[in-house]
């Protein structure tokens, strides 16, 4: 294994390869940095570009994509409130109030050290273990999916907002809209009311970026910058990367609880980083000393966002090469470059192409190296966003984002669906309704249909494999623990608000 690595490390040191690698770099993180725009659409745009290179070649450009274009997020999510993708969401929980109170720079670091050590930890342990893990996805049917999947949706909304039934409506709400066009496993056409548009459902990019850019653009119209906020966010002097070595080593733990989560959610197909940085925030807040200062801009929010969503880059892979299964979106383009390139992805190709596969390994820790060292020294350049004038940023993020939203599926069907969103996200942000409970279950609501369907038709319509399997078993009544506690906690809490006005 070692040598055929450093063979791999061989075949990339030449200055055409290392320049390869960091314009596939840069453009990631600009693409990951742009809201509507992903690492996703990245490769895309770049696929035909590789037609005419050679494999090596391809395949370091293109990872070089991925892996800029999942660590970009963070910038657009920290500097202005607005997620480059749905896999930096909850970074914008800790690393916007940060930016906002001075402390651009240190949430920029943060963020760029963690999702580069979650890179890294991802793909040694990608290399490792991908056969083992990948046998172990194997064994994971339908209804440990199911399961899983509902799970997290479950541990998301019972602490995901301050109102655990309006929780609930959301994240039932974004499964409902999920619901619209063709059904999985049948295709039956729902709820479409005559729209061909509407046939493959709602635009996933239109429904993330209008939630989250669109909304935040209108909330902040009328709504000036207070002279103290504006004094606040005067940009530090940092050392570094913001922060010293104690602070690095105290987030061990998150650390490596985000990065589990990140790796085992990774390499579950259909799931990826949108999920996982969901899922390592609030499981990491759980698990904190001090819960109630998360969302008020600390570093265990940021570490658990970036290192899990990073982390799922090893694991989205470990599928896509020993099985041929595509974790994420990502993946599924480089599956789509292996089959160009005559390669098949599978159980044989260690065997038939591993030359290539540790050429890969050996690209994607290249490019980790080159992903830190490009934000390092982009920081300061990447904080003077936040200084920009609110009436100059938001009117060209809004025409980003509708030109993003066109560029999807080249339709203003999608455009449209973009202010739909945006006014629906400001109408739950008025009403308190938390809008990432929504984007998890639109997100996550075809999965969760469709192994559900698959699970009745294997058990004949019976339930009862649900309960009778001990994975999955397991996983539901955790997740049916964790909304009845946090329901119960709420309605104590009710109780006990009439009893205290009394009172005083």
């Amino acid at each position: 294994m070692m040598t055929a690595l450093a063979s791999g490390f061989a075949s990339l040191l030449s200055v055409e390869m290392i320049l390869l690698m960091l314009i596939g770099v840069v453009v990631g993180i600009i693409f990951g940095a742009i809201p509507g725009l992903s690492a996703t659409m990245a490769i895309v745009l770049f696929l035909p570009i590789t037609f005419n290179m050679g494999t090596t070649q391809a395949f370091a450009l293109l990872v070089a994509l991925y892996i800029g274009g999942v660590s970009g997020g963070l910038i657009s999510a920290i500097l202005i409130n607005i997620p480059g993708s749905a896999m930096s969401i909850a970074t914008c929980y800790d690393g916007h109030p940060m930016a906002n109170s001075g402390h651009a720079q240190r949430a920029l670091g943060i963020g760029v050290v963690f999702s580069f050590l979650g890179t890294i930890l991802s793909l040694a342990i990608m290399i490792v273990a991908a056969p083992g893990l990948a046998n172990l996805a194997v064994k994971m049917t339908s209804f440990e999916i199911f399961s899983m999947t509902f799970c997290a949706i479950s541990l998301v909304t019972s602490v995901g907002g301050k109102d655990i039934f309006k929780s609930l409506a959301s994240a039932l709400l974004g499964i409902a809209f999920c619901m619209v066009g063709m059904a999985p496993v049948d295709g039956a056409v729902r709820y479409t009311f005559g729209m061909s548009n509407l046939m493959a459902g709602f635009p996933l990019t239109s429904a993330c970026v209008g939630m989250f850019a669109v909304a935040e653009i209108l909330n902040s119209v009328g709504k000036p910058i207070s002279a103290e906020k504006l004094a606040q966010r005067q940009r530090e002097k940092i050392r570094g990367f913001g922060f010293s070595l104690g602070e690095l080593f105290g987030q061990t733990k998150n650390f490596l609880i985000s990065s589990v989560i990140g790796l085992v959610i990774g390499f579950l197909p259909g799931m990826g980083g949108s999920l996982a940085n969901q899922v390592a925030y609030v499981t990491v807040q759980k698990s904190s000393k001090y819960p109630e200062k998360f969302g008020t801009g600390i570093m265990d929010g940021i570490v658990a966002s970036e290192t899990s969503n990073n982390a799922s880059i090893g694991g989205a892979m470990i599928p896509l090469l020993a099985l041929g299964i595509p974790g994420d979106g990502p993946t599924a383009m480089l599956l789509s470059a292996f089959t160009i390139h005559g390669i098949v992805a599978g159980p044989l190709l260690f065997k038939t192409s591993g030359p290539l596969v540790y050429t890969v390994f050996a690209a994607m820790i290249v490019c980790a190296f080159v992903m830190l060292l490009v934000e390092f020294f982009g920081i300061p350049i990447f904080a003077k966003i936040i200084d920009v004038p609110r009436q100059i940023l938001f009117p060209v993020v809004l025409v980003v984002c509708a030109v993003a939203a066109f560029a999807n599926n080249r339709t203003m069907f999608d455009v449209w669906a973009l202010l739909l969103f945006g006014i629906f996200g400001v109408l739950m942000a008025k009403f308190d309704f938390p809008r990432t409970a929504f984007i998890l279950g639109l997100v996550l609501g075809s999965s969760l249909e469709t192994n559900l369907r698959r699970a009745l038709q294997l058990s004949r319509g019976s339930f009862a494999p649900f309960f009778t399997r001990p994975v999955s078993c397991v996983l539901l009544v955790l997740a049916f623990l964790l909304i009845g506690s946090a329901i119960v906690k709420q309605v104590r809490a009710m109780k006990r608000k009439p009893a205290e006005s009394e009172v005083s």
